[in-house]
């Protein structure tokens, strides 16, 4: 036997069925077109260059590793690109900044630079590779710690510890 239906019954029926359909849709996964304008949405990676004219960088770097190097100076001396790099004026991008000549040697601090990378390298495989436990290696930021100009060591700034004993001389007998 079917049970009498009331519009109150039905009402409740229809309105039951969309709450369903209304929350299994907004639990779906979005659809690939859904995907597609998202990722259209989003700026292509970017891609760089070969490096041309590294004289102290190895030669086999890529684009991205170089400018992975780049960015890791500029933020351990507070610089910008342009402080190493010559401006190209008569080549703009379209925010109006002049693009960068990466390979012209013009600039003198690109010499100061590679002078400094090279000191830094001598360091590292020279002195600090042959101390035992010695940890970090030596870096721009070591010294220059965001500034251009090293920072100047100022020993009575320093808390007061009592100093360090000086190591044993190999060449005196001990004492007795």
């Amino acid at each position: 036997m079917k049970s009498p239906q009331t519009p109150f019954a039905v009402f409740a029926l229809v309105l039951a069925a969309a709450v369903l359909a209304s929350s299994t849709a907004a639990q779906a996964p979005q659809s690939p077109q859904g995907k597609a304008a998202d990722q259209s949405s989003a700026p292509p990676p970017r891609s760089f260059p070969a490096p041309t004219n590294l004289k102290v960088l190895p030669k086999d770097l890529t684009g991205q590793q170089v400018r992975d190097i780049m960015k890791q100076w500029s933020a351990s001396l507070g610089s910008r690109c342009d402080s190493c790099h010559a401006e190209d004026p008569d080549n703009v991008r379209p925010d109006g900044r002049p693009i960068l000549k990466f390979a012209d040697d013009s600039k003198p601090m690109k010499a100061v630079a590679r002078t400094m990378y090279t000191m830094t390298e001598q360091i590292n495989s020279n002195y600090i590779a042959r101390l035992e436990g010695s940890g970090l290696p030596v870096t721009c930021g070591t010294c220059h710690r965001g500034h251009i100009g090293p920072e100047p060591f100022d020993a009575s700034s320093q808390s007061q510890k009592p100093p360090m004993p000086a190591p044993p001389d190999q060449n005196r007998p001990a004492s007795q």
